[in-house]
């Protein structure tokens, strides 16, 4: 992700809660699924909102993290789990609770590498996470 991203500057995130991380990290996500929807062309913004859902819905972020654990680092993973294993108070709308739990554990990894200026990392992690979701939403959509 770009470099001039920094709302954060100077937050060290082993100073955070694991919620607090995971509320970064969710806009961080955000962000990230918002520019693999942009890299896909030019459509209406209703239709890049479908496609975003690809990215940051609990089922698709659960989803995800299965993609992704055979390549934590040791770090990562404790933080991972960490998140997926916090007590909130939500109970999801939709998914089902191990889903969401796996989505805030990504949420939390993904707050934890931006806030330590992980850039590098959380890149090749998202690309590892949603190789080819983009541009198969993309393809549903047309």
């Amino acid at each position: 992700m770009e470099e001039n991203l920094t709302f954060a500057k100077g937050t060290n995130p082993n100073e955070l809660g694991i919620l607090q991380l995971a509320y970064v990290g969710d806009a961080v996500m955000e962000l990230y699924a918002r520019r693999e929807v942009l890299s896909q062309g030019n459509y209406p913004s209703g239709k890049l909102v479908k496609m975003s859902k690809a990215f940051v819905t609990c089922e698709a972020q659960s989803d995800a993290v299965e993609r992704i654990l055979p390549y934590l680092t040791e770090k990562e993973e404790s933080v991972y789990k960490r998140g997926r294993n916090a007590k909130t108070h939500f109970s999801p709308s939709h998914g089902e609770l191990i889903q969401y739990r796996r989505a805030t554990g990504l949420e939390a990894l993904f707050g934890y590498l931006y806030l330590s200026g992980q850039n590098d990392r959380a890149d090749e992690l998202f690309s590892l996470a949603y190789c080819g979701v983009a541009k198969e939403m993309a393809e549903k959509i047309k």
